[in-house]
């Protein structure tokens, strides 16, 4: 049964009880009419069902000691992945170095993976173990720096932010608090290139691509951790058990 609503049902013939039960998480459905406080998720358990716990039998298993390969192939979003291998590809064939080659990457983790709000931070959270502080420096701050021309790097606001956010948009005092000290940091260069590749439009004649292709760049400058990521117990471990796991009533 594919709903989503306060319990969806999924089929899991290994269990006695026959179905787990999936509970959305309260911050993606929160001032929507799908929230359903816990009272009523807790009173609407079938009887012989659980909750979900383990491996979602509608995902990809992961491998044992998953790479970062492994998660751009068998959990993120479709639509993030190719939009983070087009601006890579694009700042690779714009000559730019390894470090935005890598930034441009990653840089979208926390929309395909997590949560769109403030998704650089979440990015940069989830990579910070094992890249340099300057690649986990502009993830973060690319996502302020969107919002914020720079003509003499050649960045325009972006069209789709007049139709995502609407013509009177306007960034909340605290974003232009963190732009004004970023715009004076010395890895600012870094972030910006990364805003000067994150395009939303595909050209139909790029190549198609897959993470393999940056394979290199991954290898010089990712440092996976031979436990698989999510279980080197570092600071970002749970971020990635989380996407291994993502439907886990606790």
């Amino acid at each position: 049964m594919i709903e989503y609503s306060s319990v969806q049902l999924v089929d899991v013939p290994s269990r006695q009880t026959g179905h787990r039960v999936i509970v959305p998480p309260v911050i993606g459905t929160l001032g929507s009419d799908a929230y359903r406080s816990d009272f009523e998720n807790l009173a609407s358990l079938p009887e012989g069902a659980v909750f979900m716990m383990g491996d979602n039998p509608a995902l990809p298993r992961m491998p044992e000691r998953p790479t970062l390969a492994d998660f751009y192939r068998l959990r993120l979003d479709p639509f993030a992945v190719r939009h983070m291998l087009h601006s890579a590809h694009r700042a690779r064939e714009l000559g730019m170095g390894d470090t935005v080659v890598l930034t441009c990457l990653l840089h979208d983790l926390g929309v395909g993976g997590l949560l769109r709000a403030h998704h650089g931070h979440w990015g940069a959270q989830m990579v910070e173990p094992y890249v340099d502080a300057e690649v986990a420096w502009a993830i973060r701050h690319h996502e302020v720096l969107r919002f914020f021309p720079d003509e003499a790097a050649g960045y325009e606001y972006p069209e789709a932010y007049l139709r995502f956010f609407g013509p009177s948009y306007t960034p909340p005092a605290y974003l232009h608090d963190i732009y004004a000290k970023a715009r004076s940091h010395p890895w600012y260069p870094t972030a910006r290139l990364v805003t000067v590749n994150d395009v939303y439009t595909f050209d139909g004649a790029a190549p198609r691509l897959d993470i393999g292709d940056f394979e290199d760049v991954i290898g010089r400058h990712f440092h996976q951790p031979a436990e698989g990521l999510g279980f080197d117990n570092s600071p970002a471990a749970h971020m990635w058990r989380t996407l291994i796991w993502p439907n886990n009533f606790l």
